[in-house]
């Protein structure tokens, strides 16, 4: 059996999700009173399994982007957020009848592009930024199966989607996806994915014998407690700031929270395997998969172009820093 295959025991991606949805059609939106409820949730999800964690996210996401954008849906389809722009991967909307057009070019970092059944896909349309709705159930766009090499979050297909003569549907007016608050907000919410699974790998070396009689292992243990109790009052903190003043983006909140949980991952992904050694990276299925998983999923975080950012603020605004 390949190291990393789904076991008896062990439901597959698509029953994780499932049933997740099954249990969760909606999350609270952020922003609208609940939103630790809906960051609580996807931690939870994440714990279980980073990939689900990944879909679902997005998912959700979408779900809170159309509320916002006044743009129901009918049925339950699962969804996803294409919202990646690097110079060599543009995509062109050419509107036809209305606020359906055809689209043009390649998408790049389509994350479950082979599971999903809609996507909401950033495109441009003359000199606007546009979002735009696919079917991909109807269209069936061609993948890129050379572009997703990844071994951690191999279960999440991310690679290129060609999008050429795809129909698509314009949701909202120019530029509001991005202008709107939800979009820093939502933003937020993978900071608490990446604090659940780094929680969750955490725990293997908090019920490993060798955290009670190893003093190394205790003091890693100590460093991964101060860690992860930092993120999750920063957690909710921002969450309660979110709907305190759901009108405000947050950014400089949501950029720290995220970066106070990328780094939060990297400290407890090093610290537990330290402490442990290589036998459950080895020899634990389950937490060899989470490790590698989170990995890559944390490098969503735009790391130090996010630390500058929150360096100029701080040296241009007023000091936060008072208790």
């Amino acid at each position: 059996m390949p190291p990393f295959a789904e076991t008896r025991d062990v439901p597959t991606l698509e029953a994780s999700v499932r049933a997740w949805r099954a249990r969760h059609p909606h999350l609270p939106r952020p922003g609208h009173g609940e939103t630790l409820t809906r960051w609580r949730a996807l931690a939870a999800i994440a714990g279980e399994d980073v990939c689900a964690a990944k879909i679902l996210e997005a998912h959700y996401d979408a779900q809170a982007i159309l509320d916002d954008l006044d743009a129901p849906l009918s049925g339950d389809p699962l969804l996803a957020v294409w919202a990646a722009e690097p110079a060599d991967a543009r995509v062109q909307f050419r509107a036809g009848d209305g606020e359906h057009g055809v689209l043009e070019g390649t998408k790049a970092w389509c994350s479950g592009a082979d599971r999903v059944d809609m996507a909401l896909v950033t495109a441009h349309e003359d000199d606007a930024r546009v979002l735009v709705l696919v079917d991909l159930q109807a269209s069936k766009p061609d993948y890129d199966d050379a572009a997703w090499q990844a071994v951690g979050m191999s279960r999440v297909r991310s690679g290129r989607v060609r999008l050429d003569g795809v129909r698509a549907r314009r949701i909202g007016a120019a530029g509001a996806y991005l202008d709107r608050p939800g979009f820093w907000h939502g933003g937020a919410g993978i900071a608490a994915c990446w604090f659940g699974a780094s929680a969750a790998i955490a725990e293997r070396l908090r019920t490993d014998a060798r955290a009670a009689r190893s003093p190394h292992a205790a003091a890693h243990l100590g460093v991964v407690d101060m860690a992860l109790s930092a993120t999750a009052s920063l957690l909710r903190e921002t969450a309660a700031a979110i709907d305190a003043r759901p009108d405000e983006a947050h950014v400089r909140a949501v950029t720290r929270v995220r970066s106070v949980a990328e780094r939060c991952a990297h400290t407890v992904i090093d610290r537990v395997g330290r402490a442990l050694g290589p036998g459950p990276l080895c020899g634990d299925a389950a937490h060899a998969r989470r490790v590698a998983d989170l990995t890559v999923f944390v490098r969503q975080s735009h790391a130090e172009h996010d630390w500058a950012a929150l360096g100029a603020a701080a040296h241009e605004g007023e000091a936060s820093w008072a208790l």
